[in-house]
């Protein structure tokens, strides 16, 4: 886990910031006063810190919880494979144009049992982002993604899908080699695959982008993240011809964790540490661990036509809709 004062802070972790300060300042007046015992001060401050942290994962709005979706301390996808995973085989390429840097795969072990996982990986400094392109995969990012899918199909095990991207690449060059259709593919592919397919949202969850590797039988959703189909930003800026009205847009947009479990899209919400995932790297994985393996163990109990069938109909069911009786 990153320390202070390493680390970084949003503007409403400021107070948190504060009480480190803090304990920094005690720190050297024990080093400069050593015949005094400045442990109780400490510990007090450490117990505010957690305090803090509960108070504030509790008031978040939902612009709040987007800003610590895009923490830049939060933990990514090879993060968590190396924190749930053991014995990653990366696999590179889509057999037909490049390997996307930005679409992580292959297969691992979870406690000994083999799965294939994949993921967006955004980079953890300016140079890793240019070079994994913020996580906004292109067209053989997808592809590369089915080719796993299918190669894990093949062996009869369980895709483990982890959605962190705010948007499939919207440049012309995607455009041409075919965004929309790669996204499309994937999402009729995965809704028919025979093998258990565990979804999970680890941070942005935007628009196709996140839906390329999001059709699945269960659908996992963390606690401070967002899954809608436009950032606030973007939502803004169409809606009001500024990015000023985007925390308003976040809210209209009801794109939380809780929002998406009211509405049916997602199945499951998993709890992270205080503060955020960022603050306690492991648990945050220990927690998703546990959820991921129970829900692989439920559907590998199905048979295949029925786990495939059953995902066909969930899909079926979202969303509201009304049938006119007026007739033409």
């Amino acid at each position: 886990m990153p320390q202070y004062p390493n680390r970084q802070f949003l503007d409403f972790e400021t107070p948190i910031k504060e009480l480190y300060e803090q304990i920094d300042a005690t720190k050297k007046l024990a080093e400069k006063n050593p015949k005094i015992d400045y442990t109780n001060t400490l510990n007090q401050l450490e117990e505010s810190i957690l305090e803090k942290r509960k108070e504030i994962t509790i008031n978040l709005t939902p612009w709040q919880r987007v800003q610590l979706s895009r923490h830049p301390d939060r933990p990514y996808t090879l993060k968590y494979i190396d924190k749930m995973f053991t014995n990653f085989v990366e696999l590179h390429g889509d057999r037909n144009v490049k390997d996307d840097k930005a679409m992580v795969g292959g297969f691992a072990q979870l406690d000994g049992e083999t799965v294939m996982v994949i993921g967006q990986q955004k980079g953890v400094n300016t140079k890793m982002r240019q070079m994994r392109n913020f996580g906004m995969a292109n067209p053989e990012g997808y592809r590369k993604a089915l080719r796993l899918m299918k190669l894990a199909e093949k062996f009869n095990k369980p895709v483990v899908a982890l959605i962190d991207t705010p948007g499939a690449f919207p440049g012309l060059e995607a455009e041409e080699r075919g965004q929309g259709e790669a996204i499309a593919r994937n999402i009729y592919e995965m809704i028919r695959l025979k093998v258990p397919v565990i979804v999970v949202i680890i941070g942005e969850g935007a628009s196709g982008g996140a839906l390329g590797i999001g059709v699945g039988d269960k659908t996992l959703m963390m606690e401070n993240t967002w899954y809608t189909v436009i950032s606030p930003e973007s939502c803004s800026s169409i809606l009001w011809r500024s990015w000023d009205k985007k925390e308003i847009a976040a809210e209209q947009l009801r794109l939380t964790a809780t929002d998406m479990k009211g509405f049916g899209l997602v199945d499951e919400i998993v709890n992270e540490p205080l503060g955020g995932a960022h603050w306690d790297y492991q648990e945050a994985a220990d927690i998703l661990k546990g959820c991921i393996q129970k829900a692989i163990a439920e559907f590998k109990a199905k048979d295949p036509t029925e786990r495939v069938n059953e995902r066909i109909n969930k899909y079926c069911k979202m969303g509201f809709w009304e049938e006119s009786t007026i007739e033409n």
